[in-house]
């Protein structure tokens, strides 16, 4: 896969493609299902798979103070593109010169005079230029006029909820960790390096890694399942997080700690990832450090029980799930 971080840069290189064009933000299902239209489509007529994204978000450039919260850094999203079959990215650097640029002129100048593309795949909400003028009615027509096809996805639901950035934003926000893994198609992770907590879990309660996330989207305050990943080695452990203020110690801060379930032999990780699987609990203040160290035990007991029960379902050869599109 390549990855290019200017039009300079991409130009020439880039085509024959069949692209798709978007911000891409969580790499949800929905954003998948064009990824693999992507691949079918280019795979037909031997031209590349590749992906137009923009960094930042345009809303940061053209309207910062109602810009969204980003679910997943550009790492994690190029990563699931690779996943998904895409072999050629261009992440454009949006800038207000961009932003003013026309539609038609978006579609001449870059899409067709610079990258060569031959087919477009966008969902049907798709919007481009300046002050987002171009719709996928324009799009079609300028495809009959340059010579490029233009397929159009409808959106894609799951029990009853569009999959968008902003449902996963909310679902993660209200503590829905399976809902929210639902739409991304994995499980929402929590990254960052660990740091020095107060010392209070390993003399009174239990040992846990404390982590400094760099998410802008947290989870709402409480207890999870959840599966920790060591970043530097790959390591991996079952395991329990709670993230909120420490009200049984009137913490004045917001943390996230993690509690390993399974044996812990070598170095304390420098950074991790903390999959949230499953919600437990909400975070409320005990009357003691041990009250509060009986409840953990509760909670460390519901989730080894819960990863028992998904190891057995992993085990388990289980039919690729389909969901419904809008129609």
């Amino acid at each position: 896969m390549q990855v290019y971080r200017s039009l300079e840069e991409a130009a020439g290189r880039f085509g024959p493609c069949t692209v798709t064009i978007g911000n891409f933000d969580g790499t949800h299902v929905g954003h998948q299902e064009l990824f693999r239209e992507v691949a079918l489509l280019a795979g037909a007529h031997c031209w590349t798979p590749a992906v137009l994204t923009f960094d930042p978000h345009p809303a940061k450039v053209v309207a910062p103070d109602r810009a969204p919260l980003r679910i997943s850094t550009q790492s994690e999203r190029i990563a699931v593109m690779e996943r998904c079959g895409m072999r050629k990215i261009l992440v454009l650097p949006f800038t207000r010169e961009l932003a003013l640029v026309p539609p038609d002129e978006f579609v001449r100048d870059i899409l067709i005079r610079k990258l060569d593309v031959r087919s477009v795949v966008v969902g049907d909400n798709f919007r481009f230029g300046h002050r987002s003028a171009g719709d996928i009615h324009l799009l079609a027509n300028l495809g009959r006029e340059l010579g490029f096809s233009t397929h159009i996805e409808p959106a894609i639901r799951w029990r009853g909820t569009i999959i968008s950035s902003t449902a996963v934003r909310v679902a993660v926000a209200s503590g829905r960790a399976g809902h929210a893994a639902r739409l991304l198609g994995r499980p929402y992770e929590l990254h960052g390096r660990v740091i020095r907590g107060h010392g209070v879990g390993s003399k009174q309660t239990v040992p846990t890694l404390n982590l400094e996330t760099e998410n802008e989207v947290l989870p709402a305050r409480g207890v999870y399942i959840t599966r920790t990943r060591d970043l530097t080695d790959g390591r991996e452990w079952e395991s329990i997080t709670n993230v909120g203020m420490r009200p049984t110690f009137d913490g004045e801060s917001l943390t996230i700690e993690t509690f390993l379930l399974g044996a812990f032999d070598g170095e304390t990780p420098e950074r991790i990832a903390v999959s949230l699987l499953r919600w437990v609990r909400t975070e409320r203040k005990f009357e003691s450090p041990e009250a509060l160290k009986q409840q953990i035990l509760l909670d460390v007991g519901r989730a080894n029980a819960f990863h028992r029960r998904l190891a057995r379902r992993c085990n388990t050869e289980i039919p690729t799930r389909s969901f419904p599109k809008t129609q």
